[in-house]
């Protein structure tokens, strides 16, 4: 139990969107709000697009349908939609508005590019345009695979404006898993660039676009953005089509009229076996989502700029894109990473770029802990208002370290948790209460969660399964072609109860923590054990940076703790270190669940956006398949994991 640090000014909080959409309602009690939005979910999400103005070129007659089963709720049924002329032209229509900045670009190399909504507008319909020239038609699926550059968004946008639909798929990815997304969903383009810049280095994605075209047989043509302006770039002369001749038409062209719950996003998540799920998202359902989170309960309005380390191929990318536009906002688009070309990379841009809202990873924090405190000394950094965060659990230190060194005990952490199935979070915190290290303050509204038991019963202290007892706006529409695989993965074990797969924990106090996926939670000796409460233990040690737990088969007590530990650069592997973890492990948490091994590696498996592929790690310690690994950032990392076991 861990007692508040950061509590909400008054004044604050009657300027905050979310107090403002309350006293609209005639509320000034948030628990009461959050009660009315879970028991009435059809008045709150109403509410909640009336808020955001959005424009609808037919009205919907029905705001939740649920004939077809919970699993398959409709929203806004019968109404007509488009999310590309809600992020642009109804802004264009304010003579204040359209001047505003949508979007800030800053390349690896220092590069900086920004658009206007006005601009973004004439982009997204000249690019638009270009696509029906190739024969784009509504349903078509587009392929986007692309660094974090403008064009991205701008493909984003007109696929969306056409009624196509867009696949966005991870910058970092090899050939065959961009070849397995295309021949799933069965592309019709891929937009891809001649490469972009990563610590300095020139990365040649358009050779990786090029195989996975070639394995994919529905891809027609090949869209090249030319980043790097590459001489020696390959181009198949019969598929490929330049970007900039493909966008020299700027004249008007309006929004297809798409139904509020037809598709305009598959995006995929990797599962560790079997090929990625392919995730539907429609017009009113992810983009509405995402704007209610951002906006209201990260409080981002017009004039704020998010910036939010990410891909557009993860879910908060579209997410950024989505919940910065709607909500009248400037997102700021990062081509490199945040220690280059020095530790100061992140702390610079937010200065330079006056970023209020800053989304990022505790991997990324605790990357950026080793360097020092001294990397901060030459920015104010006034400009910041919210840190969010999201992707893994917190450990006390780099949570402390981000408040207390970078937001000087004035800015709080929205900590943040849900999925891309989810369209943004199940839980967060929250800006109006108290807010404890590495919690949340609960269910967002309109989110009907709660904490069970094997019975499904509610259950409080001790750990439990999340699930979600009502249907949200954003929720998935299936999985593309296989809807047995979304109803057996979500909805299989309890009727009409979503079951996510976190592990959370809510204690006394009434905060919430997350203890980790409930496939990576251990079983030592009848005892449930997320992950999250060994490794916060270890990272208390002021030798280790950061680490990760797997559990594996034990004869003696069914399951069995082995740790991995990544130590700081002024620290040495050792056995009395060894025994030290173990100990302090065994002390906190009873000498039942001390580790069976603690195994000191280079770094752990990632993804980009800093997730730790326990499972993966799992497999490897194992020696079982580990999987798909197309989302991996290090895959020499796993090799080492390998080299710890003992079998």
């Amino acid at each position: 139990m861990k007692e508040a640090v950061w509590f909400p000014k008054e004044d604050r909080i009657k300027r905050l969107k979310m107090y403002q959409l309350m006293k609209k309602n005639g509320m000034t009690d948030y628990d009461q709000f959050y009660q009315h939005s879970v028991q009435k979910p059809s008045w709150f999400w109403e509410t909640v697009i009336k808020d955001l103005d959005l424009e609808w070129f037919q009205p919907y007659q029905q705001v939740l349908d649920t004939s077809k089963g919970i699993p398959w709720s409709q929203w806004f049924a019968e109404g007509k939609i488009n999310v590309a002329h809600n992020c642009l032209d109804r802004f264009v229509k304010d003579p204040v508005a359209k001047n505003r900045t949508a979007i800030i670009w800053e390349g690896d190399n220092g590069d900086v590019r920004k658009l206007t909504y006005q601009e973004l507008c004439e982009e997204v319909q000249a690019f638009a345009r270009g696509l029906q020239m190739l024969g784009v038609n509504r349903g078509d699926r587009i392929a986007i695979y692309l660094p974090m550059i403008v064009e991205n968004v701008i493909a984003m946008l007109a696929v969306a404006r056409i009624g196509a639909i867009f696949i966005p798929c991870f910058s970092g990815y090899g050939a065959e898993a961009v070849a397995t997304r295309l021949q799933d969903c069965e592309a019709k383009v891929l937009v891809t660039a001649d490469g972009f810049f990563r610590r300095g280095k020139v990365i040649r994605m358009k050779e990786e676009a090029d195989q996975a075209a070639d394995q994919s047989p529905s891809v027609e043509k090949v869209v090249v953005v030319s980043r790097l302006n590459r001489e020696d770039c390959p181009r198949q002369d019969a598929r490929d089509v330049d970007w900039d001749v493909l966008t020299k038409d700027k004249k008007a062209l309006s929004s297809t009229k798409t139904d509020a719950n037809e598709p305009f996003m598959i995006i995929y998540t990797s599962g560790t076996t079997g090929r990625p799920k392919g995730t539907i998202h429609s017009h009113s359902g992810f983009p509405v989502k995402a704007a209610f989170d951002a906006g209201y309960s990260m409080d981002l309005g017009a004039g704020d700029t998010l910036f939010w380390m990410t891909d557009m191929g993860w879910m908060m990318g579209p997410w950024m894109v989505f919940g910065s536009l709607l909500n009248g906002s400037t997102m700021l688009l990062f081509e490199g990473t945040p220690d280059y070309p020095k530790p100061d990379r992140l702390w610079k841009i937010v200065d330079n770029h006056r970023v209020t809202h800053l989304g990022i990873s505790p991997t990324v924090i605790r990357a950026l802990m080793k360097f020092g405190d001294k990397w901060l000394a030459s920015y104010s950094l006034d400009t910041l208002r919210v840190f969010g965060s999201t992707g893994e659990p917190w450990n006390p230190e780099p949570w402390s370290w981000l408040f207390e060194k970078v937001g000087k005990k004035e800015v709080p952490i929205w900590n943040y948790s849900g999925g891309t199935e989810i369209s943004g979070g199940i839980l967060s915190s929250n800006l109006m209460k108290p807010i404890s290290p590495c919690s949340f303050n609960g269910p967002m509204p309109g989110m009907d969660a709660e904490v069970v038991d094997e019975k499904a019963n509610p259950v409080r202290g001790e750990v439990g399964e999340l699930v979600i007892r009502q249907p949200w706006v954003g929720m998935a529409n299936g999985f593309w072609k296989d809807p047995d695989r979304y109803e057996q993965t979500y909805w299989n074990r309890w009727p009409d109860l979503w079951v996510h797969g976190d592990w959370v924990q809510v204690d006394a106090d009434g905060y919430w923590y997350i203890t980790g996926r409930s496939d990576d939670t251990l079983k030592i000796a009848g005892k449930r054990l997320g992950p999250a409460e060994v490794e916060s233990i270890l990272v208390d040690h002021p030798a280790v940076l950061e680490s990760a737990t797997i559990g594996v088969p034990d004869s003696d007590k069914g399951e069995a703790a082995i740790c991995f530990a990544v130590l700081k650069p002024d620290h040495e592997e050792s056995e009395s270190l060894k025994e030290e973890l173990m100990k302090s492990v065994a002390e906190r948490l009873g000498k039942a669940l001390k580790p069976k091994a603690i195994h000191f590696v280079k770094e752990l498996p990632k993804t980009r956006n800093g997730k730790i592929l326990r499972r993966v790690m799992k497999s490897a310690y194992t020696g079982k398949a580990p999987g798909d690994l197309s989302s991996l950032e290090n895959p020499m990392a796993v090799k080492a994991i390998q080299q710890c076991s003992p079998d």
